[in-house]
C-alpha cells in the first residue's frame, strides 16, 4: 500500500508537455462554463486543439439538451408538456436512470426536481420548506409514477412531475467526450467537469493519470485527502460539502436530496467517489450511495459484482476503499479496505 506526503492539486497534477522520448508534445486546454459549473478539457497530441474545440461543442450540445435552467432545452420542454417520444441521448439517459433507480431502490431518482426547487437549489434562493410542503411534494415525485415504453421511447410524466438529469449528466458527458476524442489524432486527454474527472489515453511521459480526491473536511476546499491512479476511467465524487446553505435555524442543509424523505440525505457518509469505465453510471451511483449510507453502498457494490471501485469517507474521517484500488491508492489518512 502506497502512502504519500506531498500535496497534490485538487483535481490533477498535470505534467509538462513532454513525451517519454523527450519530444515536445502539442497540448491545448479549453476552459468552459456549462451545466452550471466550470469545466476544463486538456488534450495532448497532434490534433489537441481540434479535439478540445470538438469537446466544447459536445458539452454545449448536451447542456442545451439537458439543462433545467434553460427554458428552450429538451428537458425543460418535457417538463412543461409532461410527455415526449425520446430518442438518442435522452432515451439512453432515461433508460440508464431507470436502471439505477431500480438497482438502488429509489435512492437515485430523476423525478426529484420538484424537491430541488422547493429547497431553492435550482434558483439559489435557498429556504427550509415546511413539513407539509415536503409531504405534498413527495406525492408527485418517484419514477414509479411516470410511464415509459422502452420500445417506442414514449415517456409520460405523472401529474406535476419534472425531470432533472443533473445527477447523471456530467458522467454521461464524460462518456460522450471519449467518443469525441477517438475521432482525433491525440495521445491523451484529461477532463474536469465540475470536479468529475475523466481520463483518456496516455499521459505524455507514459506515467499513469493521477487524480486527487477532495478533502471533505477542508474549510478552504483546496486540499486533497487521497489520490488514485486512473487510466481511461471516470472518477466521480458526490459530497455534502459541494453545495449547501445555512438555514435560519443555524443548521446546514446540503443539495443531495433523499428521494424517500424529501430532505437532504442524512447518512454516515460525507463523500462518495465512484471509479468506473462507465461515467454515467458512476455519476448516478455516487449520488445514490451517498443517500444509502455506508452499509447499503457496500452491499450494492458486492451485489453488482464489484464492477466498479469506491472510496467512501465516513463522518469520523475514515476512508473505506474497495479492494481493486489497493495498489493505486495513496493517502496519509486512516483507511480500511472493503472486500
Amino acid at each position: 500500500m502506497k502512502r504519500f506526503l506531498t500535496v497534490l492539486f485538487i483535481i490533477l497534477s498535470f505534467v509538462p508537455a513532454v513525451s517519454a522520448q523527450g519530444k515536445s508534445e502539442t497540448v491545448h486546454t479549453q476552459e468552459i462554463f456549462a451545466m452550471d459549473t466550470y469545466m476544463s478539457v486538456k488534450c495532448y497530441g497532434k490534433e489537441a486543439e481540434e479535439a478540445c474545440m470538438a469537446a466544447e461543442r459536445e458539452i454545449q450540445r448536451l447542456d442545451s439538451l439537458l439543462s433545467t435552467g434553460k427554458e428552450d432545452s429538451e428537458v425543460s420542454k418535457i417538463n412543461r408538456t409532461g410527455s415526449a417520444v425520446l430518442s438518442g441521448d435522452l432515451k439512453t439517459l432515461m433508460e440508464m436512470s431507470l436502471e439505477v433507480w431500480e438497482k438502488t431502490s429509489g435512492a437515485f431518482d430523476v423525478t426529484v426536481y420538484p424537491l430541488v426547487e422547493l429547497w431553492g437549489f435550482s434558483s439559489k434562493e435557498f429556504r427550509v420548506p415546511g413539513k407539509e410542503e415536503i409531504k405534498e411534494t413527495l406525492k408527485i415525485t418517484g419514477s414509479d409514477k411516470l410511464s415509459y415504453d422502452r420500445e417506442s421511447g414514449k415517456l409520460v410524466l405523472g401529474d406535476s412531475q419534472k425531470l432533472d438529469f443533473g445527477g447523471i449528466a456530467k458522467g454521461y458527458t464524460s462518456m460522450k467526450l471519449k467518443e469525441v476524442f477517438s475521432s482525433f489524432d491525440i495521445d491523451g486527454a484529461i477532463v474536469s467537469l465540475g470536479g468529475n474527472v475523466q481520463t483518456y489515453g496516455a499521459k505524455p511521459d507514459g506515467s499513469p493519470w493521477r487524480c486527487g480526491i477532495q478533502d471533505p473536511f477542508s474549510s478552504s476546499g483546496q486540499s486533497v485527502i487521497a489520490a488514485i491512479e486512473a487510466d481511461n476511467l471516470a472518477v466521480i465524487t458526490s459530497g455534502s460539502y459541494e453545495r449547501f446553505f445555512t438555514g435560519e435555524d443555524g443548521k446546514t442543509y446540503h443539495h443531495i436530496i433523499d428521494p424517500s424523505t424529501g430532505y437532504p440525505a442524512e447518512s454516515d457518509l460525507v463523500s462518495v467517489t465512484i471509479i468506473s469505465k462507465n461515467g454515467a453510471e458512476a455519476d448516478a451511483l455516487s449520488t445514490a450511495c451517498f443517500v444509502m449510507g455506508m452499509e447499503k453502498a457496500v452491499k450494492l457494490w458486492q451485489d453488482s459484482g464489484r464492477k466498479y471501485e469506491m472510496i467512501l469517507i465516513t463522518k469520523d474521517g475514515t476512508l473505506h476503499i474497495t479492494g481493486g484500488l489497493k495498489d493505486s491508492f495513496q493517502t496519509n489518512s486512516k483507511f480500511e479496505i472493503i472486500y
